[in-house]
């Protein structure tokens, strides 16, 4: 039996996963996951790059959102275009198997309106970059009050960038009562000056 089916995973994602090569967990995705998957809980973790955190956080995401739905369920912010592509791709191969996934990604340098048109069609998760996610919100492309999830990846990057102001304004277009996931390289202390609601 493949070590993400034992953790709960659908078949469609145990399937896509086990395309990609993976059998077991890693420590990080080991600890994190039993965690999220029980859909209600804020997290802080803290893990170099390199060990496996977007599976850590995306699996978890994939199996709990609602496919059928045409809401944006989640957002992920990450700080630079080559990790919000890269994290759109691992997330396209996780939902490889689900009927309806939508995922876009939301970066600057690239064409506002396409973006725009891909989240009209219906994105159950959006995966952006604070400037462009924050131009979106100000021209009202972007709708994130059914938001259910919020994942900051490499929290600890986009505030050294000065991304803070930002990120306090796309959270503040969150519901309340969504869980929010920060994963950092350094300690939590420093995440302490971001506030989540």
């Amino acid at each position: 039996m493949n070590k993400f089916e034992a953790l709960g995973f659908s078949n469609a994602i145990v399937k896509a996963v086990t395309e990609l090569g993976f059998e077991s967990p890693t420590p990080i995705q080991e600890k994190v996951i039993p965690a999220l998957l029980k859909g209600d809980t804020d997290l802080v973790a803290l893990a170099q790059t390199g060990t496996g955190k977007t599976a850590a956080f995306g699996l978890p995401l994939t199996h709990l959102l609602d496919f059928t739905s045409r809401d944006t369920q989640a957002v992920i912010i990450c700080p630079t275009r080559e990790l919000c592509m890269q994290i759109t791709r691992d997330l396209q191969s996780y939902t490889k198997y689900i009927d309806g996934a939508n995922i876009v990604a939301v970066y600057g340098g690239a064409s506002i309106d396409n973006q725009s048109r891909d989240i009209k069609k219906g994105a159950q998760i959006v995966v952006a970059t604070p400037g462009r996610l924050n131009d979106m919100i100000d021209r009202r492309r972007v709708n994130l009050s059914n938001v259910r999830y919020a994942v900051l990846d490499e929290a600890d990057e986009m505030l050294n960038m000065g991304f803070k102001e930002d990120l306090d304004t796309i959270l503040s277009q969150t519901p309340e009562e969504k869980n929010t996931w920060l994963f950092s390289a350094v300690p939590e202390l420093k995440l302490r000056k971001l506030q989540t609601n």
